[in-house]
């Protein structure tokens, strides 16, 4: 009877381990949300999505992209130079972020239009390496199929910054304990992380070599040269309402949209990326790839698409009841944005595999571009009519057209190279 209820497939097997990972990851700050709702302001929400936004684009920057590049080589003696590679990146990336907070605290302070972030942009380019460090890792785990290591990271990570967040919250300590508790969580996720991976994979690291890391960084230029300024785009058109709505609006308003942000796309976020690196490993090695993604986009549609169409209906009572009346602005938020986070989900899923496969890291990054510009003209208007609801209805919609036409093409790419081999 046990045997009936286990996965049949490699495929089914890694993804349920990191689901199992990811799902009690989530499963942990959305657990405490009701508590945190409580004890920290929409204004200290509104502090640490700025914070995290300003983070994030630097993030992307850390490596040049080339974490992707560790799935891709035949041999593993070069893909860890590729990590090595990345690495080496972050370090120095952090660096120049470290040297510019210094020179322009004040004017980057001002650009922001808020004057508290100011000490706290010092603390960016210990997340920033952090991020680097923990994408190479989590990209080499991936393609040694150590999926467990990857869940359990993850699982520390998530309990770290809750806990964190809480003891810092009950002692008064507002937004600087959401962004103390996001800092020691990666920080202690990398850390574990890293020490698996040296254990188990010492011997392999041997071979890593300056010679042999400049080739591979000559070889994987377009991921710096193309995959990055996309890369790029992309996290700013993702962050971009952060800095608008704190600019034109308030700290509070910002509050209110990223806590819906984090209540939906945390969830959304964790099983996607589970889903994601194994289907980028599965994918990449399928001889019939477009029976293989027809299959899987099937079936993730049949699973999910009936709950986010309930969750459409109730999501502003079920803010106000869960997470106090103060904030049913949120689940308001986070109704009119819902069509656009299923299009995400969804694109995260399988157009970032197919983009990267079929190497149209061009097309991608002008349609980046696009979304980037949707979302300015977007929420622009609002702030123009003094309606942050009219921007983000627009910004839901101009967006959701460009993502569904990127779904579109990749099924157009599958079915045009169905003899494609890297």
């Amino acid at each position: 009877m046990l045997n009936k209820l286990k996965p049949k497939s490699e495929f089914s097997r890694n993804v349920l381990t990191l689901m199992t990972g990811t799902t009690i990851a989530q499963a942990i700050p959305i657990a405490i949300s009701p508590i945190l709702t409580r004890i920290y302001t929409p204004e200290d929400f509104g502090m640490f999505a700025l914070y995290m936004s300003i983070a994030s684009i630097l993030s992307v920057v850390a490596t040049g992209r080339y974490e992707l590049a560790i799935m891709l080589p035949k041999k593993d003696e070069d893909a860890v130079n590729i990590v090595a590679l990345s690495i080496i990146i972050s370090f120095f990336v952090s660096f120049i972020s470290l040297a510019i907070v210094f020179v322009f605290n004040a004017q980057i302070t001002q650009l922001l239009g808020n004057p508290e972030i100011s000490s706290w942009l010092y603390f960016i380019p210990v997340t920033v390496l952090l991020t680097g460090v923990y994408q190479s890792f989590n990209y080499w785990s991936n393609r040694q199929k150590q999926y467990k290591r990857l869940a359990t990271s993850r699982v520390i990570q998530s309990g770290t910054v809750s806990s964190t967040n809480l003891a810092m919250g009950f002692n008064g300590f507002g937004a600087s304990g959401l962004i103390l508790g996001g800092v020691l969580g990666q920080g202690v996720a990398t850390t574990v992380l890293g020490r698996l991976i040296f254990k188990e994979d010492r011997y392999i690291f041997e071979n890593i070599k300056i010679v042999k890391i400049f080739a591979l960084a000559k070889r994987y230029i377009k991921f710096p040269k193309i995959t990055l300024p996309h890369s790029v785009f992309n996290t700013i058109s993702t962050q971009l309402p952060i800095f608008i709505i704190t600019y034109y609006f308030s700290s509070r308003e910002t509050g209110f949209f990223s806590f819906a942000n984090k209540i939906v796309m945390l969830p959304i976020g964790l099983i996607s990326n589970a889903y994601y690196q194994v289907f980028f490993e599965s994918f990449s090695k399928e001889k019939n790839k477009e029976t293989f993604f027809k299959q899987k986009f099937k079936q993730i549609n049949i699973l999910f698409l009936p709950l986010f169409i309930l969750l459409w209906f109730i999501f502003p009572d079920l803010f106000a009841f869960v997470f106090g009346k103060e904030w049913e602005t949120a689940g308001s938020y986070t109704q009119v944005l819902l069509p656009l986070f299923y299009l995400k989900f969804i694109s995260n899923l399988f157009t970032t595999t197919t983009y990267l496969y079929y190497e149209k890291q061009f097309e991608n990054f002008i349609l980046e571009i696009l979304i980037a510009v949707m979302i300015l003209s977007s929420l622009l208007t609002g702030a123009y009519f003094k309606d942050i609801l009219l921007g983000l209805i627009l910004m839901s919609i101009t967006n959701g057209m460009v993502i569904f036409y990127k779904i579109y093409r990749s099924f157009i790419f599958i079915s045009e190279n169905r003899s494609f081999n890297c």
